[in-house]
């Protein structure tokens, strides 16, 4: 057929020209921008807080956790990003998100990742370590940031 003016024909005799559109590809691309949409959510709403976390040397790094409580410069206690009413409404979230872990076989028990900036007293920090284990969590981590190189 040079120079014809013929569509595209299926490669079966008589069941005409495709007219469906495949869709996988689409679905497969979507599923997978969700996927790192929903990875890197939590690390830009925890990096969005300016937090001057005290200098240390004996610092090791600590896995991910599904629960970052921060104490920024005016004593407010974020979780995960969110400031909330009072204790009682932390303690309800918390409360909640060890309830949904325990019913997921085989998880391990949830870890809090606290966070506080150099200038908060040691009281609040004592405070919020003390509203997340009232919470059922009995693991818990307090980041710092290591000293430069070469200092």
């Amino acid at each position: 057929m040079a120079g014809g003016g013929s569509s595209y024909q299926d490669e079966d005799s008589g069941t005409g020209m495709i007219s469906e559109i495949n869709v996988t590809p689409l679905v497969d691309v979507t599923l997978v921008l969700l996927i790192i949409f929903m990875v890197t959510a939590q690390l830009i709403v925890t990096r969005g807080i300016k937090i001057d976390t005290p200098t240390t040397k004996s610092g090791q790094p600590v896995k991910e956790s599904p629960i970052i409580v921060t104490i920024d410069k005016t004593k407010k206690m974020l979780i995960n990003g969110q400031q909330y009413k009072n204790d009682e409404a932390i303690k309800a979230l918390i409360k909640r998100m060890v309830s949904d872990n325990k019913k997921i076989k085989g998880s391990k028990p949830l870890k809090a990742i606290i966070t506080a900036d150099k200038v908060v007293p040691h009281g609040e920090v004592m405070h919020a370590i003390d509203v997340v284990k009232l919470s059922g969590i009995t693991r818990f981590a307090l980041t710092t940031k290591l000293p430069a190189r070469g200092k």
